[in-house]
């Protein structure tokens, strides 16, 4: 994949991996360069990372297990299942709301405390007591790092298990997908050392941040207790904790691995993730708009996976171009994972220095770019891929 090499000669790319399924079989494989800047560890096949918001995808495909199984209903109250979460006015909130970015919970509007987020407990507990920032439904905002630990309280609240381990045992285990929430002592020594972005005071959230100090938006991606500091970056604790809408590990491989069976059907190697009619729920757009409430970039989400966004002269860092069928999710950085029903193909990217913002670079892009010219599809005026 010519691609791949360039992103190493042209575009900075320092260690990386790129995974791709067609028609639910593995196709591309392939991994390069240093894995830890500092000891010269190399890339391998078996490197993992931290995904960020990538890791979206396996706490979205959770949620759309249970709504397979009749354990979840979009329509219920969040409240039917986690009756604490009904303080404050939240009662009628429902779980569609929750998963298409419109529900008004984007964030902690109370004080998180250092190492907050990094125990389940207190951070649903905070999270149940908090208001709605605005009536569920009539705004358009993408919701970091809070709607994480809601997916993952209802995953809780349902099967008595944690997200992580629900997603192990139901997930990512029985398919062989190398992903994690909650990365198990024993896999730390696969792990590659993350190089934090150059910061861009031209990025659009960022040149919000500046203009406007006490903008809400502002305050999702502050408002986190310690989890951003420079030194979690690549600490073992931030790893360690299940943390479903931040803090997702995997290799490239695992994050098509978890993608392939949406691509073709639900299913994949006698596994069953879900069942067909489960795939227009993750697919159909639900919520869009030209510039989120809380990224100030345009954004697209279906229930639970986000859709292709943005535009290629909004900058790095400010769009994940895909195929109009396609759906996924693109983490802090670059790092990205999704399945396209109508090219049957899967698709995950990892890499260890991250890039601006809070999509994909021209390194990510470009990879997407050739795998979607691969499969025949070409680029409308917009920028999406279609066939």
């Amino acid at each position: 994949m010519e691609a791949f090499e360039r992103n190493f000669r042209e575009h900075g790319e320092v260690g990386a991996a790129v995974a791709i399924y067609l028609d639910g079989e593995p196709v591309i494989d392939l991994w390069s360069g240093i894995a830890d800047p500092v000891s010269g560890k190399p890339w391998d096949r078996e490197t993992a990372l931290t995904i960020f918001s990538a890791g979206k995808g396996l706490a979205a495909a959770c949620l759309h297990v249970l709504i397979d199984r009749g354990l979840l209903d979009l329509d219920a109250p969040i409240a039917r299942y986690w009756p604490e979460f009904a303080a404050n006015g939240k009662g009628e909130a429902t779980v569609a709301l929750a998963m298409s970015h419109q529900l008004g919970l984007p964030l902690w509007q109370s004080e998180v405390p250092p190492g907050g987020l990094l125990g389940w407990e207190l951070a649903t507990r905070m999270l149940a007591q908090e208001p709605l920032i605005w009536e569920p439904g009539t705004v358009h905002g993408y919701h970091g790092i809070a709607i994480g630990f809601l997916w993952g309280e209802l995953v809780h609240r349902i099967t008595g298990m944690s997200i992580g381990e629900f997603a192990q045992q139901e997930i990512a285990g029985p398919l062989g997908a190398e992903i994690w929430f909650g990365l198990p002592e024993e896999e730390e020594s696969r792990v590659a050392t993350l190089i934090p972005a150059e910061p861009d005071s031209s990025a659009p959230m960022i040149a919000k941040i500046i203009a406007e100090p006490d903008w809400i938006g502002g305050k999702m991606a502050t408002n986190v207790g310690d989890l951003f500091a420079p030194e979690m970056l690549n600490a073992r604790a931030f790893r360690a904790a299940e943390l479903p809408a931040a803090g997702g590990v995997a290799t490239a491989r695992g994050l098509a691995r978890l993608y392939a069976p949406l691509s073709v059907g639900g299913s994949l190697d006698g596994v069953r993730l879900v069942g067909p009619e489960a795939l227009p729920l993750m697919r159909n757009t639900r919520s869009a708009s030209a510039c989120d409430s809380m990224l100030r970039i345009a954004t697209a989400f279906s229930y639970g996976f986000g859709k292709s966004w943005g535009r290629r002269q909004d900058g790095a860092g400010s769009y994940a171009i895909l195929g109009e069928q396609a759906f996924g999710a693109v983490g802090m950085g670059g790092s990205i994972g999704f399945a396209d029903e109508q090219a049957r193909m899967s698709f995950g990217y990892v890499m260890n220095r991250l890039g601006p913002g809070v999509a994909l670079n021209e390194r990510g892009q470009s990879l997407v770019d050739a795998a979607y010219r691969a499969v025949g599809f070409t680029s409308d005026a917009s920028g999406v891929w279609v066939r």
